[in-house]
C-alpha cells in the first residue's frame, strides 16, 4: 500500500523545537513570496508561480471565495517566504541540525522506497491572519533543470506533462510546524485532482511528509482578523522586533500592522532528493544526463502540436508559457 502522508509527532526534542523558534525569530526579516525567485531568463514577464496564483485569483481558492476583489484575493496568497538553506549554501545559522534530521531522512526513504536521501532545500513560510496558500503542486526538479535555471512554473508544467520522468528527481517534502497559530490547516488531495481533499490540523513541533510535487495541496485560511489584507501590497516585509513581536512594513519601512508570534502561521519545509543508489546520485552530481532548456521547450512544443493544441508559430515566450500551463496543469475544482 502506497504511503501518501507521514506524520511526525513530535518531530524534535523540546530543546530542538525551542532552537527552531529562536532561529525563526533571529532570522529577523521575511519578504513576500512574490519577490522570490532566480533570474532564469526565459519569459521573465510571468511570475515564478504564475500557474497557481492565476488559478487562485480566478477561482477564489479551495472554497471558491470569488466574492471579493481580485486584489484582496491576491493579497490572501502573497505570504512570506525565506530560504534557510539550498544545497551546500546556508543562509540561516543553526539550521543544519534540522536539515540533517534523521527522522526526516527516514520518512523520505519510506515515502519513495529509495535509500539514498540527500537534504536539498529548507525554507520557511509565514502566513498572516486571513492568508492561505493556493492549491498547487510544488516545484519539481530534473537533472539539469531546477529553480535556479528554469522558471518555477515551467518546472511544474514539466512535471504534469509526464514527458520528462526519466530525468525527474524524486523529492520528499517534510512540512514542520512551530508556534501556536490557529487555522491554516494543510489540505491535500491523496486521490488526485479529481478526488476530495483531506486536511491535517498542525500543532507545534510536528511535521507532515509527503510527495508535494505530485500531490495537490494548499493551506486553509489562518484564523484571526484579516482586515490587514486590504493594506497588503507587493514588496512588504515581516520584521521581528524582539520579544515575540512582529511588524508588517511597507517597502519604505512604514509600519502597517503589528502581530504576536502566535498570530502567524509558521512552517519550515524540508526537501530531500531520494536516489535508488549511488549510481543514480552520481548521474545527478556529475551532470552526465542533464536536460537543456532548448530540449525542454522543443519537447513540449512537439507534444502540443501532436495533440492539436498548437498550430503555426508558438508566439512570445510569455504567451507560450500561458499555453503550456493551460494545456498541462489541471487544478482541483473548488469545493462547494
Amino acid at each position: 500500500v502506497r504511503v501518501v502522508i507521514q506524520l511526525l509527532d513530535p518531530l524534535l526534542d523540546e530543546k530542538g523545537a525551542d532552537r527552531m523558534v529562536a532561529l525563526w525569530h533571529d532570522f529577523g526579516t521575511y519578504g513576500q513570496y512574490s519577490n522570490e525567485g532566480f533570474d532564469t531568463g526565459f519569459a521573465p514577464e510571468l511570475a515564478q508561480r504564475y500557474d497557481a496564483a492565476v488559478n487562485f485569483v480566478r477561482t477564489g481558492g479551495r472554497f471558491g471565495h470569488t466574492d471579493e476583489p481580485p486584489r484582496i484575493r491576491a493579497a490572501r496568497t502573497n505570504y512570506f517566504r525565506e530560504t534557510y538553506s539550498y544545497g551546500d549554501d546556508v543562509f540561516a545559522e543553526g539550521i543544519e541540525p534540522f536539515r540533517d534530521h534523521e527522522a526526516l531522512r527516514a520518512a523520505a526513504e519510506r515515502l519513495h522506497g529509495r535509500p539514498v536521501v540527500v537534504p536539498a532545500i529548507v525554507y520557511a513560510n509565514m502566513l498572516l491572519p486571513g492568508q492561505e496558500l493556493a492549491v498547487h503542486t510544488d516545484v519539481p526538479e530534473f537533472r539539469g533543470a531546477n529553480r535556479k535555471l528554469v522558471p518555477q512554473w515551467l518546472l511544474v508544467v514539466m512535471g504534469h506533462s509526464g514527458l520528462f520522468e526519466a530525468w525527474r528527481m524524486p523529492i520528499a517534502t517534510g512540512i514542520a510546524y512551530f508556534g501556536d497559530a490557529k487555522g491554516g490547516e494543510l489540505a491535500y488531495y491523496p486521490h488526485g485532482a479529481e478526488g476530495p481533499a483531506e486536511t491535517y490540523s498542525p500543532t507545534h513541533n510536528t511535521a507532515a511528509l509527503l510527495d508535494t510535487d505530485a500531490i495537490f495541496h494548499g493551506v486553509d485560511r489562518v484564523a484571526g482578523d484579516d482586515s490587514v489584507l486590504a493594506r497588503v501590497v507587493p514588496g512588504m516585509e515581516l520584521v521581528h522586533e524582539g520579544d515575540r513581536r512582529w511588524t508588517l512594513r511597507t517597502p519604505s519601512a512604514e509600519v502597517v500592522e503589528k502581530f504576536g508570534t502566535d498570530d502567524l502561521r509558521y512552517s519550515v519545509s524540508w526537501k530531500g532528493y531520494c536516489f535508488a543508489d549511488d549510481a543514480e546520485r552520481r548521474a545527478w552530481t556529475e551532470h552526465t544526463d542533464d536536460l537543456s532548456l532548448e530540449f525542454i521547450l522543443t519537447t513540449l512544443e512537439s507534444d502540443l502540436r501532436t495533440r492539436g493544441r498548437l498550430d503555426g508559430d508558438r508566439g512570445s515566450d510569455g504567451d507560450f508559457g500561458k499555453l503550456l500551463i493551460d494545456a498541462y496543469v489541471r487544478f482541483p475544482a473548488p469545493s462547494a
